[in-house]
């Protein structure tokens, strides 16, 4: 894990400038090592958003079997502020990653990548403090525009955004409504969609991040 990329203890504009700032040192080209595990990541509050709860889960692969998981508690950080969510979730996030007794080589965010206004979402963020490869998988769209998705499992069309393609909406099941994925660092996007159609199972989303939403919305095992 990358040290210290910057202090947390910002204004909401100071954070506005901060991610202006990194969003340029995202790395979208395949960088990606021997892919042997994948961590799912997911983010939510407790206590009125008093309370931020990360949920980390490390899953092998090609099995997809769970090895790890991981959940860490600790006050929130900021308060909710539109297109600043990573302020508030990834804090949290990183200190489950230091309770991993092994380091993925890729990691999938329940969130976004670069499909955000400024181009650092939480999976982008994050990408950057732990200098792996991520995707963030969402299930709604927070910026941009797109066309109509074909029906069929696996197929996507792109996410768009002031002239950048900054994303993809794919259908992950027939009849079901699509998630956003998007790189965060270190991927593009091609091999983001690829990598996320492979780890679909019979649900909507793939295993890593529904595993981790199970384990963060039980507030238990996932096993």
């Amino acid at each position: 894990m990358v040290t210290s990329l910057h202090d947390w203890a910002l204004t909401a504009s100071e954070a506005i400038a901060l991610q202006r700032k990194l969003a340029p040192r995202v790395i979208l080209d395949d960088r990606l090592d021997d892919v042997r595990t994948i961590a799912g990541v997911d983010i939510g509050f407790e206590a009125a958003g008093e309370i931020t709860r990360a949920a980390v889960v490390v899953l092998a692969w090609p099995s997809l079997e769970c090895l790890e998981q991981h959940v860490h508690r600790e006050p929130t950080r900021m308060p909710y502020v539109p297109g600043l969510l990573s302020f508030r979730e990834v804090p949290a996030a990183l200190s489950a990653f230091d309770m991993l007794q092994r380091r993925p080589e890729l990691v999938m965010v329940d969130g976004q990548g670069i499909a955000h206004p400024r181009r650092l979402g939480v999976a982008a963020h994050l990408g950057l403090w732990l200098d792996l490869p991520t995707i963030g998988i969402a299930k709604s769209r927070l910026c941009g525009h797109y066309g109509e998705v074909p029906e069929a499992r696996g197929e996507w069309t792109p996410l768009t955004h002031r002239g950048d393609t900054i994303g993809a909406v794919l259908r992950t099941r027939e009849n079901v409504k699509p998630v956003f994925v998007s790189p965060g660092h270190r991927l593009g996007l091609p091999t983001a969609v690829d990598w996320v159609v492979r780890c679909l199972g019979r649900t909507k989303l793939p295993e890593p991040t529904r595993l981790a939403d199970r384990l963060a919305s039980r507030r238990g095992r996932v096993g």
